[in-house]
């Protein structure tokens, strides 16, 4: 892992704000993520809840490490910092991806798209939502720096 962080750091400058390196970050991981997720739903006849479930779950693995030390720099301990990334995970997941999938089978009234189709799209919807809501969730919530004295 430090690996990775070496080289982030050596391609992005180290002043590089928060919300850029989140982005790199986070599209290493929506890429994990996502890839994982068409796998489980479209390869493996996995269902679209736990498709999006484990996908993400494999994602939060590589970003919590990441974003902690990383992107944020965050002085916050494991210890304190790991229950509220894992809290916000959970919350921003089940908001965005439950949102996602209501919104597509609203649009489906009106434009009748297959299955497949709807499921996908929804995938994609909810990634965006996800992304989002995690951001600020991580920065201000999760690995917002303690003042030290």
């Amino acid at each position: 892992m430090s690996f990775i962080i070496l080289s982030l750091d050596k391609y992005l400058k180290p002043t590089t704000n928060p919300l850029v390196r989140f982005i790199f970050v986070g599209i290493m991981n929506t890429c994990i993520g996502l890839i994982c997720m068409f796998f489980f739903l479209n390869v493996a006849g996995i269902s679209y809840w736990t498709s999006t479930f484990t996908g993400n779950a494999i994602g939060a693995c590589f970003s919590f490490l990441l974003n902690r030390t990383y992107t944020f720099k965050s002085n916050v301990s494991f210890h304190k910092g790991l229950p509220k990334f894992f809290a916000t995970i959970f919350i921003c997941y089940f908001l965005a991806y439950f949102c996602s999938e209501k919104l597509m089978e609203w649009t489906n009234q009106f434009h009748p798209f297959s299955t497949s189709i709807e499921e996908n799209v929804s995938v994609l919807l909810g990634s965006t939502l996800y992304t989002i809501a995690n951001y600020l969730g991580q920065k201000y919530f999760v690995f917002k720096n303690i003042k030290t004295a």
